[in-house]
């Protein structure tokens, strides 16, 4: 039923259309506290249905292909964010196993032992013994205190905190982060991330790596100093893990205006990449703004709905800048 609609939706020639996958993590288990968030079995159950429904391009070749006219029908590339070591040691050999590949976008400061802003907030709130979070003293004093039950309670608790800290100036974002994990008496994880050798390991499997700035902050609040020196400084950090170019770039967050503007976009044709991806629903096709590819990742696990939610995406029109 899916496939034959694809081929409706999107054919080969002037019609065509590319749809890209964005995920961030692949669990071995389920996570209680993020039960959304893509595991094994489950991502195995994904690959499966791509692999029987669409031609799964590299994201280069894919964004070729679209300069070029010559996308072919069904047309779908994967990515992942960030840089998580699951990526390499969890979803690699699933992708390798249904014969497919993905271009994974790194955040290069936090590779070799680093942790991310909200992997902070998230392991404080987990791992914390204490039945409440005193917060009074972090950042401005408005966070308060925060109580902890069970799960549900530390998962409301999470999502209150990303929210409120999520686009602060990067370096009070930093301090706020050190004020949770304080008052949660919880360190930073220092193995969430991969380390500089699995990203040439990626390389090595067949996989393409992206930039992803040097430490994934919101662009559209920084000058463009600022921002050009994260989108360079994460660009150089990779070429010189990798000794090769790379030319692929996904903005943070990724979300038309509010996360990157018509400056990062800018900044970003400017650093030398050739086309970047975005977090706005939607597919790409002949024409679209190759520095404004739309991701889009459904989050059905009944393989019908999934699919059906894919094809719907195909007819939306993205947002862009």
């Amino acid at each position: 039923m899916i496939k034959p609609l694809l081929n409706l939706t999107t054919p080969r020639g002037p019609r065509a259309r590319l749809s890209t996958l964005i995920f961030h993590r692949v669990l071995d288990a389920p996570d209680p506290l993020f039960p959304e968030e893509i595991d094994a079995a489950r991502f195995d159950s994904l690959c499966g249905w791509l692999a029987a429904w669409f031609n799964v391009l590299p994201l280069g070749t894919a964004v070729r292909h679209l300069q070029e006219r010559t996308l072919p029908e069904r047309a779908l590339a994967i990515t992942f964010d960030d840089g998580y070591e699951d990526n390499l040691r969890v979803a690699v050999p699933i992708l390798q196993r249904h014969g497919l590949t993905a271009a994974f976008f790194v955040a290069s400061d936090y590779l070799d032992g680093g942790c991310m802003w909200n992997d902070g907030v998230v392991e404080a709130v987990r791992r914390t013994s204490h039945a409440s979070l005193d917060l009074s003293k972090v950042d401005d004093g408005s966070l308060g205190c925060i109580e902890l039950g069970g799960v549900q309670q530390r998962r409301a608790a999470i999502d209150h905190l990303l929210g409120r800290l999520k686009y602060l100036e990067p370096a009070r974002r930093e301090q706020a982060v050190d004020g949770v994990l304080k008052a949660a008496g919880v360190q930073r994880p220092r193995t969430l991330m991969m380390r500089s050798q699995e990203v040439r390991e990626l390389v090595r499997q067949g996989m393409a790596v992206g930039g992803h700035t040097a430490s994934h902050p919101i662009l559209a609040v920084l000058d463009d100093d600022a921002a050009m020196a994260e989108i360079a400084r994460g660009k150089t950090a990779l070429e010189e893990i990798l000794d090769s170019p790379i030319d692929l770039f996904a903005y943070p967050n990724g979300k038309p205006r509010t996360d990157y503007t018509g400056r990062s976009v800018a900044l970003a044709r400017r650093a030398g990449f050739r086309a970047a991806v975005t977090t706005a629903w939607g597919a790409a096709q002949q024409g679209s703004d190759m520095f404004q590819i739309p991701r889009f990742t459904p989050w059905d696990q009944h393989r019908a709905r999934f699919g059906l939610r894919l094809v719907a995406n195909l007819r939306r029109k993205p947002e862009r800048i």
